[in-house]
C-alpha cells in the first residue's frame, strides 16, 4: 500500500474530522493511483473485492439515498424502492450534481459519513461477514479501513439485504 506523507487532501480531512466527531478511529490511506472503482480500490489496497464498500447514491421519489454495497454485489433497486416504500420506477441513479449537493463529495470518493445533509443510508448485510471493510475517504485516491459494525453505527445506517 502507498500512502502520501504529510497533510491529507481537504476532502479526506473532512472525512477524518467526521470520523473523530463520531468517535471512530480511522487511518486514511491516500494512493497515487485511483481507487474510484471497487476493482481499482481492491487492487490498490491488496484486499478482496467483497471487502470494498461501494457508496452508491440514488434518488428515491426525488430524495437522495445512499446504499453502501459490497464490491462483489450489484444493488437490487427494487429492494431499495421497497425499503423507502415506493415503486421501482421512483428509483434513479443520482447524477454528479445531486451527489455533490447532498453529500459534499464527488462520485468516486463519497464516504459513508460526513455528508452535508442527513441521508437515509442502507448498508449491504454481506459486508458484516468481514472483520474489516474499506470505504472511500472523500477523494478517488483515498480510503480507510473500518469494522463493519462501526461502519453501520458511524453512518447511522440500516444493515439489510441489498444485492440482486
Amino acid at each position: 500500500m502507498e500512502t502520501t506523507s504529510g497533510r491529507l487532501h481537504s476532502s479526506a480531512q473532512k472525512v477524518a474530522d467526521a470520523a473523530r466527531e463520531l468517535g471512530l478511529v480511522i487511518e486514511i490511506v491516500e494512493f497515487e493511483q485511483t481507487t474510484r472503482s471497487a476493482p481499482e480500490a481492491a487492487e490498490a489496497i491488496g484486499t478482496t473485492l467483497a471487502q470494498i464498500v461501494k457508496s452508491l447514491c440514488f434518488t428515491v421519489a426525488g430524495q437522495p439515498v445512499i446504499a453502501l454495497v459490497s464490491g462483489v454485489n450489484q444493488l437490487d433497486e427494487r429492494k431499495l424502492a421497497q425499503l423507502q416504500g415506493v415503486g421501482r420506477k421512483q428509483v434513479k441513479r443520482a447524477d454528479a450534481e445531486v451527489v455533490k449537493k447532498a453529500t459534499g463529495f464527488s462520485i468516486g470518493g463519497v464516504p459513508p459519513f460526513g455528508h452535508l445533509t442527513k441521508l437515509p443510508i442502507y448498508v449491504d448485510e454481506d459486508l458484516l461477514q468481514f472483520e474489516v471493510v474499506w470505504a472511500a475517504a472523500g477523494t478517488p485516491f483515498a480510503v480507510f479501513a473500518i469494522a463493519p459494525e462501526d461502519l453501520v453505527r458511524g453512518c447511522g445506517g440500516t444493515a439489510v439485504g441489498l444485492k440482486k
